[in-house]
């Protein structure tokens, strides 16, 4: 089960708005930073307010090494997702539909971040 993911970006504060705006509609947000000590990097965490399990970091984005996907609680949510990421300055990469190709329930929206990144949010019925 993955527990987090750290994503490395070139602008924090432009991947800072970016993201709380496009996560919004899944109840994601930022709250919680940490300043690095020891030669760790200073790091951004998304979550519930309770846990944060999706970071950002200051670096060079690698948009081709990483492809990450959230679940939605519902087709809505997919769709709203894709709005607000698409307003939020994501790039359309597969508008909300049925991704029959994975299996008949599989309802997803895939868009490209402001460094490049692919990632999806998906509802399933199971």
């Amino acid at each position: 089960m993955l527990t987090h993911i750290i994503l490395t970006v070139a602008d924090v504060g432009r991947s800072l708005a970016f993201y709380d705006a496009a996560l919004q509609p899944l109840g994601i947000r930022y709250f919680l930073p940490y300043k690095g000590v020891g030669g760790e990097p200073d790091l951004y965490g998304f979550g519930d307010g309770q846990r944060a399990f999706f970071w950002l970091r200051q670096g060079n984005p690698a948009p081709g090494s990483i492809h990450w996907g959230l679940r939605a609680e519902s087709r809505d949510k997919v769709r709203e997702f894709f709005q607000a990421a698409l307003s939020a300055g994501a790039k359309e990469s597969i508008a909300p539909r049925i991704r029959r190709e994975y299996s008949a329930d599989y309802y997803a929206a895939e868009v490209i971040d402001p460094d490049g990144y692919s990632f999806e949010v998906v509802h399933r019925n199971q």
